[in-house]
């Protein structure tokens, strides 16, 4: 499929997938949308109901794709002095010219470029420190393949929209996801579709509608819970 790089309405640059008309974050604006969904109602919110302060999160994320989640949650976890394990999978890893040609360190903090490129540049499939807050692994993986069980903390949810990719928002992957979660786990996306609703409250979560990133009205944030 043909991919180019274009802008999104706040400067930052994302992978558009034109047969499908379908980019890798919102066209109006990548960093505030990554920052709205899974920063300030997903990681923010997780650290706040942490019982113990030191205690470490693990994140899985659902959706690798550019680093732009990634990077921005070192660097958040830098701030909150939060130690992260942070789990990305991939089925299709993003082409090292492609990751060139993004601008994300540029314009969330330059100091931090040799950051965003050693997320890229560090092997698949093995732990490895990129900071002394944060540890990454990526796995390249197809979702429905993944078996972690009461694991994670929080995923971040973002796969490619049900409109393209109806199979990855079924019953099927959110009980996956479901089982992946630590009891009181919280998993974020910036999706809001009713069907999206009705298959994660299917399969046990408790889902509440929170206010969406620009250009959307509202986002899903979903519980389990003991």
């Amino acid at each position: 499929m043909r991919r180019k790089i274009i802008t999104t309405a706040d400067g930052s640059k994302t992978i558009q997938i034109e047969e499908w008309d379908e980019q890798y974050h919102s066209i109006h604006g990548a960093i505030q949308e990554a920052n709205h969904v899974f920063i300030k109602h997903g990681l923010h919110h997780v650290n706040s109901i942490s019982e113990k302060s030191s205690q470490e999160i693990s994140i899985l994320e659902i959706g690798f794709g550019t680093g732009l989640n990634a990077f921005i949650t070192a660097l958040e976890s830098q701030k909150l002095q939060k130690k992260i394990h942070y789990v990305g999978v991939e089925a299709y890893p993003v082409a090292t010219k492609e990751i060139e040609q993004l601008n994300y360190a540029e314009l969330i903090k330059e100091q931090a470029s040799e950051m965003f490129t050693k997320l890229h540049d560090v092997p698949w499939e093995v732990q490895t420190e990129i900071s002394s807050n944060f540890r990454l692994t990526k796995r390249q993986q197809f979702f429905s393949k993944i078996g972690d069980e009461s694991s994670y903390d929080l995923i971040y949810f973002d796969a490619f929209g049900a409109r393209v990719q109806p199979e990855l928002w079924t019953e099927d992957i959110f009980r996956i996801m479901y089982n992946a979660l630590k009891n009181n786990g919280v998993l974020v996306t910036y999706s809001a579709k009713g069907s999206v609703r009705r298959a994660m409250q299917a399969v046990g979560f408790r889902v509440e509608r929170l206010e969406g990133p620009p250009g959307k009205r509202e986002m899903l944030r979903a519980s389990k819970e003991e």
